[in-house]
């Protein structure tokens, strides 16, 4: 049986919560990821998404270049270890919907990889499918904070 080791990327880049949400996207862009992890030293804090940043940021009109990674990052992380079995981290991806999830080391608590769908669907196949289908099921609209108007 595979385990996260056997799938995961090692060489993961970090950023430090101080740094701006520009910075981020820039970071992003060029290693054509959409979720970095954010280390306060060595210690994992939370995620920043793209998404974090176009809902959380972007679309409440934070400016890009003062707006920092520790306003809109995700905290609450679901993180594995590395040798956790592919299957049981497929399972849990698809049971919180999400993609990409960091690997800490057990005993030193430190990031030492990150593990995404994409690693899973290239080079362990089974499960996948079952795994994409609940992360990519559609979610409802928050409609929290809006009120229906009724027309007599």
């Amino acid at each position: 049986m595979q385990t996260i080791q056997d799938v995961m990327t090692r060489d993961v880049q970090s950023i430090s919560p101080q740094e701006t949400i520009q910075r981020a996207a820039q970071m992003m862009d060029e290693l054509n990821v959409g979720a970095i992890p954010v280390l306060d030293g060595r210690k994992l804090v939370g995620m920043i998404t793209d998404r974090d940043i176009t809902v959380r940021a972007t679309a409440a009109g934070q400016a890009p270049g003062s707006t920092r990674v520790g306003d809109v990052m995700s905290t609450d992380v679901r993180t594995c270890s590395p040798n956790q079995t592919v299957d049981e981290v497929l399972g849990q991806m698809g049971d919180v919907q999400i993609r990409r999830v960091p690997v800490i080391d057990e005993s030193s608590q430190e990031v030492v990889g990150i593990v995404s769908m994409g690693d899973m669907a290239t080079k362990h196949s089974a499960g996948v499918d079952r795994a994409l289908e609940e992360v990519s099921s559609p979610s409802e609209p928050d409609r929290t904070g809006f009120q229906s108007e009724t027309r007599h």
